[in-house]
């Protein structure tokens, strides 16, 4: 049964269109990101994830993620996420930002200087590593590092996203009560997508920020 509700889950998924999520700031500034799945199949997600207690940290090291992997010419994952993620972004000769603004949706601060933003993984290494990426190789912990594929990686404050660390949804969720639907869908799709086990209290904490989300009338488009 588990097996069938997978595969049903899996089916809906590849059906969704890919479309970018946009979040708005207040100062209109917009974040865009692969669009994590809406709130039901997030819900099936989140349902079908193996409840565990966390692994050891043993031999983690933020070494065993290697990061960040060359995207495109000249460019890296951390350069290509700051240009999707920023408005007017200006890199120099060496692909690197060097001014723009980034609208950060965890605290909801728009930002005018590079050097205030990080790029978030939305399930930092350390979480992934005690829910089962601790059995993984080198290469596959480097593919989730730098996923531009998945809801994985966000361009936000550098002060949110150090406030967070590795905490989960069960000790941290973003000040920006606004954007908390978006943190659990991502959250849940990654885990999803990777076969990563969640604990009891992450999982309570995530169905009750999907629980913000908010009804959408048929025909409205995702966002």
């Amino acid at each position: 049964m588990l097996t069938r509700q997978r595969c049903r889950t899996a089916a809906a998924l590849t059906a969704l269109p890919a479309l970018l999520v946009t979040l708005a700031g207040p100062s209109a500034a917009t974040v865009r990101l692969p669009e994590p799945s809406v709130p039901p199949i997030a819900r099936a997600e989140l349902n079908l994830l193996v409840v565990a207690e966390p692994r050891s940290m043993d031999g983690y090291g933020r070494d065993r993620f290697p990061h960040w992997s060359p995207s495109g010419p000249a460019c890296d994952t951390r350069e290509t996420v700051l240009a999707r993620d920023g408005q007017n972004v200006r890199r120099d000769d060496d692909c690197r930002a060097v001014s723009g603004s980034w609208y950060s949706a965890y605290d909801g601060r728009t930002l005018s200087s590079v050097k205030e933003v990080d790029v978030s993984h939305i399930v930092p290494p350390a979480n992934a590593w005690r829910s089962g990426a601790d059995t993984w190789t080198d290469a596959e912990r480097e593919n989730f590092a730098n996923d531009l594929e998945r809801p994985q990686l966000l361009a936000v404050s550098a002060a949110s996203n150090r406030d967070r660390d590795d905490r989960g949804p069960e000790a941290w969720k973003p000040p920006l009560a606004a954007s908390r639907c978006m943190y659990a869908r991502a959250w849940a799709d990654v885990k999803y997508h990777y076969r990563l086990t969640v604990t009891a209290e992450e999982k309570a904490a995530l169905a009750e920020m999907l629980d913000t989300c908010r009804p959408q009338p048929a025909g409205e488009k995702r966002g």
